[in-house]
């Protein structure tokens, strides 16, 4: 209980600095906001580590309902001022309550959730800064070549630290690395208006599911 409420309090003291530094004009447009998605997500994927799933399902609702007010409220811009169509912040928080309900390993609820706050955040940044040389349409969503590869090699990254730490049977290793960032790539371009934070961690989930884990 003491560590869900703590790890709440580090999630709003996040929160209330994205906003401090929205409001002096230090923080804008989708660096702000992906700073926050890969700030909260990279340190929610630890959460299993020390946290029930139980109490992760219970503080993602809580996500879910500060994301709804906010945006009603215009509290946490660098959260909801997005300039495009998207739904990616509220389904940010159902991607991560859908995955703490779906696996009861740690190691495969960390590989999901860091796909969908350090990948997709580090492709979206990276792809926006260097990327507008190769740029391509995916139904009405502009995509790059640059924040594609990105996405790529930041999945290959992860699933290594994941398969390697966490996997008991280390056969079907080579092969996952091979196919499955390539995979999660295209998924993640398919996932326009924020789709990608529910679809990409669920293909995670129900791939990684297939093996066995230390926890």
């Amino acid at each position: 209980m003491i560590a869900a409420v703590l790890s709440v309090l580090v999630v709003f003291i996040i929160l209330l600095v994205s906003e401090w530094l929205w409001r002096t004009k230090r923080l804008r447009g989708e660096f702000g906001r992906k700073l926050v998605h890969i700030s909260v997500g990279s340190f929610v994927a630890f959460w299993p580590f020390y946290m029930s799933f139980h109490y992760i399902q219970l503080i993602s609702l809580a996500f879910l309902l500060v994301v709804l007010i906010s945006s009603k409220l215009h509290l946490f811009h660098a959260v909801y001022k997005i300039d495009r169509k998207s739904w990616g912040n509220i389904l940010f928080a159902v991607g991560i309550g859908l995955t703490a309900l779906l696996t009861s390993s740690h190691w495969i609820f960390m590989a999901a959730i860091l796909h969908l706050s350090l990948a997709d955040g580090l492709a979206a940044v990276i792809g926006k800064h260097f990327g507008q040389a190769r740029q391509y349409k995916v139904f009405t969503a502009t995509k790059s070549v640059v924040g594609t590869a990105t996405f790529w090699l930041v999945s290959a990254l992860i699933l290594l630290y994941v398969l390697t730490q966490g996997a008991t049977s280390q056969t079907l290793t080579l092969p996952l690395l091979i196919w499955l960032p390539v995979a999660s790539a295209v998924i993640e371009n398919l996932g326009i208006y924020g789709l990608d934070n529910v679809l990409v961690p669920l293909f995670i989930v129900l791939t990684l599911s297939q093996l066995k884990f230390i926890s």
